[in-house]
């Protein structure tokens, strides 16, 4: 493509890139942290929450202010990206600080300054030595990259691919590319599904390996892995809003966003990755595509009304969804570290948005006063499925990981779960129309359960039989007493944030053993407005 026009963009896209554009401050260093102190001393958990810090240092104005200098060649913004830089170099030197504690960090920013460089058509003389910079943070811990089995490996390799594409060496990117291919084969199945059990992580690896295709082409078995991949985030993600189930770990990561869709919003991360790996559209008017020169395709993606893979089964009726995680993830026949104690939960879509949605991750490392969001959105009461003794489905070893993970099967329209206590937990779905039906049975030696359902949006009220709202109503029945409340529970809308959120929570004691959830939706009957109890 003419690197020196910009392409036909959709309406409006124009102006975003440019008020973009100009709002790019200049860098300063982050409270809390020795930005003097050697790198390899920073221990990243020991003090403030590093994770917005190292968002905020991916270099992801540099590919933003290239697409501004397309759109407006005499608007300085080369020179904006070249003082930027500067100015970020001397509040983080090299190897010095927060920002440079993280081998993934430093290919993240690799891999924008080279997208930066494929948008202008070429970089200047000092995008080699900084390269190399990069690339020795990057190649300085290998091992631990690999031991992460996450994203880790994934990045790290991409982040060489990059370094040697802007250092003109393009057979280290060709030996970059081949050590990548055993990752991609290790953490990714030929279902698409993800060793790191997150949508919004599948989203993260399909942008960093897009971007990375695109400097180098990746190999033939990893193409076909990712081909996969991309369709399965194609399903994840509500055909017009883009928006993705909020299961596992949430951090908010954005990478190489030139739709300038947000955290929230994965059509342009799933458009891009379909037409590089899938050959297939969704979104044809995704402006990312257009900055890249990739033209849509004829071939659409599957949109099955029945799906099961990846840990997860969807169903989907008319503009209604499900989506319910079955358990622990396997990928390859190899079990992978659960994020979450959230087996069994469900997530009911009504449309772009969730009626019954997961509660979000909060943060990794909350400040002061909100440690109890860590042990709070991971665990099982944070999730739209059933607690026993109100105690969670694995007991925590540390920050991110869990022992005694589940046994779990298969059943016809859902799934079953034993935790290691020896209680089982059976769900199946069902919809007719706008009437969805879940029916959840248990057994074991509990005392009590608890089932939970998240309920989105305001103006929720309790009635005898469970909760109504302009959303829905839903009514609970069981083989034994169920008591009902309708209180305020706490969601983590985006990462670092909480509020608060309605919960209808249905308890019983042994032997109690089945309870069946009715959700009829707005557009079956109407929502009745009588014997409505407490609101929420």
């Amino acid at each position: 493509a003419d690197r020196a026009v910009a392409p036909v963009l959709p309406v409006g896209h124009r102006a975003a890139v440019l008020r973009a554009a100009r709002a790019v401050g200049i860098p300063v260093p982050a409270a809390g942290f020795d930005h003097r102190a050697a790198a390899a001393a920073i221990r990243p958990l020991a003090g403030p929450d590093i994770r917005p810090v190292w968002e905020a240092s991916r270099w992801a104005e540099l590919p933003l202010l290239a697409q501004a200098a397309r759109l407006e060649p005499e608007g300085g913004h080369l020179a904006r990206a070249e003082a930027w830089l500067a100015a970020w170099l001397r509040v983080n030197p090299p190897f010095r600080g927060p920002n440079w504690a993280c081998g993934q960090e430093a290919a993240l920013r690799a891999l924008h300054l080279a997208l930066a460089g494929r948008l202008l058509g070429g970089l200047g003389p000092g995008a080699a030595p900084l390269a190399a910079l990069l690339r020795r943070r990057i190649a300085a811990a290998p091992l631990y990259a690999l031991a992460q089995d996450n994203n880790h490996p994934l990045s790290e390799a991409a982040g060489l691919i990059a370094c040697a594409v802007i250092e003109g060496d393009r057979p280290a990117a060709g030996r970059a590319a081949r050590r990548l291919t055993p990752s991609v084969l290790r953490l990714f199945g030929p279902d698409g599904g993800f060793a790191q059990d997150s949508p919004a992580y599948l989203r993260l690896a399909l942008d960093v390996l897009a971007v990375a295709d695109l400097l180098h082409p990746l190999e033939a078995p990893a193409r076909e892995r990712l081909a996969a991949a991309a369709r399965l985030l194609h399903r994840l993600a509500a055909p017009g809003s883009g928006a993705l189930p909020r299961l596992g770990h949430q951090d908010g990561s954005r990478f190489a966003d030139l739709s300038l869709a947000g955290e929230h919003d994965a059509r342009g991360s799933a458009e891009r990755a379909l037409r590089i790996f899938a050959g297939a559209s969704a979104w044809p008017e995704d402006p990312g595509c257009a900055w890249l020169a990739l033209p849509p395709r004829q071939e659409r993606p599957p949109e099955a009304r029945e799906w099961r893979g990846a840990g997860l089964w969807l169903r989907r009726e008319g503009t209604t969804r499900a989506v319910l995680r079955l358990g622990p993830p396997a990928v390859n026949g190899r079990r992978f570290r659960p994020s979450h104690a959230d087996a069994l939960h469900l997530d009911l879509w009504d449309g772009d948005d969730a009626l019954l949605p997961d509660a979000g991750t909060g943060a990794y490392n909350p400040g002061a006063g909100d440690g109890w969001w860590l042990d709070h959105f991971r665990g099982t009461a944070a999730h739209n499925t059933v607690a026993f003794d109100e105690a969670d489905q694995m007991p925590v070893v540390s920050r991110f990981l869990h022992a005694r993970w589940l046994a779990r099967g298969d059943l016809p329209a859902g799934g079953w779960v034993r935790d290691h206590r020896g209680n089982r937990h059976a769900r199946e779905v069902r919809v007719e129309g706008r009437v969805w039906t879940v029916t959840d049975s248990v057994s074991g030696p509990f005392g009590t359960f608890a089932l939970r359902w998240h309920l989105a949006g305001p103006g929720w009220a309790a009635t005898p039989d469970g909760a109504a709202g302009p959303r829905g109503r839903i009514a609970l029945s069981a083989d034994g007493l169920l008591v009902l409340s309708l209180a305020e529970g706490w969601c983590s809308p985006s990462y670092g944030v909480v509020g608060r959120r309605c919960l209808l929570v249905a308890r019983a004691r042994a032997p109690t053993s089945r309870v069946r959830t009715v959700i009829t939706l707005p557009g079956h009957l109407p929502v009745e407005s009588g014997a409505l109890g407490a609101h929420c």
